[in-house]
C-alpha cells in the first residue's frame, strides 16, 4: 500500500481517469430489486476469520479478491489469507476473485505482462481447487487502465474500480463503481446515506475493504462498522450478494 510518486503516479492516475470514460463495456442493470456485495481486496486472514464470521450471522456471502502471491504472506498491514481458508470459503458459497498474482497494478503492466499475471493467479487458484470459477476482477490499488480494459473483457465479467458510487441504469462491467467500508472513509451515517441513495436508484451498491478486525488498519474495518452496513441492508430487503450472484441477478 505504498504510495505512488513521480512519473508512474501520475501515469497510473491519468490512465484511471481516462478509464471512466473510455474502452467501456456498457450493460443495462436489469435487477429486481436493490442489491449490495461486500467485497474484500488482497484477502487479508481477519477477513476469512472475523469477518465471515459475522457474514454467517446473516446468511450472507462475500467476494474476496486474491493475490496469490500474497496468500499467507505478512504484507506490512495485516496477515495474508491461508490457502486452505480460501478453499472453505469457496466450497461454502464466498467467491472468490481475482487480482493480479504478484497485485502489480493493471497501470504497470503491458498486455503481455498482465495476460501472465492473470493465468499465473488462475493457475494458483484452480491448484488449490479446481471447482474455483476465476470470473470478476478488481484492479490492484483501485487503479483503472484504460489501455487493458479491453484485454480484462474478454477474460472477467466484470472489474472493480474503488470510485465511489451506487452502479445502476447503465453501467461499465469493467469499471464498476464501489464504496468504501472503511473506517477512515465511511462511518454509520455515511452507510445510511449510500443506502438511501441505493433504494432511490434500485441500483447495486458495492463495499470494498481489506482487514475486519476490532482495530483494523487504515484500510479495513471493524467488526461493528461491518455488522452495522449488513444490518442496514437486512433492514431494508436489499438483497445480500457476491458479485458474481449480482451480475446473475442483473441479467449479465
Amino acid at each position: 500500500m505504498a504510495a505512488r510518486t513521480g512519473w508512474p503516479a501520475l501515469k497510473a492516475r491519468v490512465s484511471n481517469r481516462l478509464s471512466r470514460h473510455f474502452c467501456t463495456t456498457p450493460f443495462r442493470l436489469r435487477n429486481q430489486r436493490p442489491m449490495v456485495s461486500f467485497t474484500f481486496d488482497d484477502f487479508p486472514e481477519s477477513a476469512a476469520a472475523a469477518g465471515v464470521s459475522i457474514f454467517d450471522e446473516y446468511n450472507a456471502k462475500a467476494t474476496f479478491y486474491v493475490a496469490g502471491d500474497l496468500v499467507d504472506k505478512w504484507c506490512g498491514h495485516w496477515q495474508g489469507v491461508r490457502a486452505d481458508a480460501i478453499v472453505e470459503l469457496h466450497r461454502r458459497g464466498h467467491e472468490i476473485g481475482c487480482h493480479t498474482f504478484s497485485h502489480a497494478p493493471a497501470t504497470d503492466l503491458d498486455a503481455a505482462r498482465l495476460g501472465a499475471e492473470i493465468e499465473e493467479n488462475r493457475r494458483y487458484l484452480l491448484g488449490l481447487d479446481p471447482s474455483i470459477r476465476v470470473d470478476n476482477f478488481a484492479y490492484p490499488y483501485g487503479l483503472g487502465s484504460v489501455w487493458r480494459k479491453t484485454q480484462l473483457a474478454k477474460t472477467f465479467r466484470s472489474s472493480r474500480s474503488i470510485i465511489p458510487g451506487i452502479n445502476s441504469g447503465v453501467v461499465d462491467l469493467q469499471y464498476l463503481r464501489s464504496t468504501p467500508l472503511i473506517n477512515h472513509h465511511l462511518d454509520d451515517d455515511g452507510i445510511d446515506r449510500a443506502f438511501d441513495e441505493l433504494a432511490e436508484a434500485n441500483g447495486w451498491l458495492i463495499f470494498y475493504g481489506h482487514d475486519v478486525a476490532a482495530e483494523p488498519s487504515a484500510y479495513g474495518c471493524t467488526t461493528s462498522l461491518l455488522r452495522y452496513a449488513l444490518n442496514a441492508a437486512t433492514r431494508r430487503g436489499v438483497a445480500i450478494m457476491t458479485v458474481a450472484d449480482a451480475l446473475r441477478a442483473a441479467g449479465a
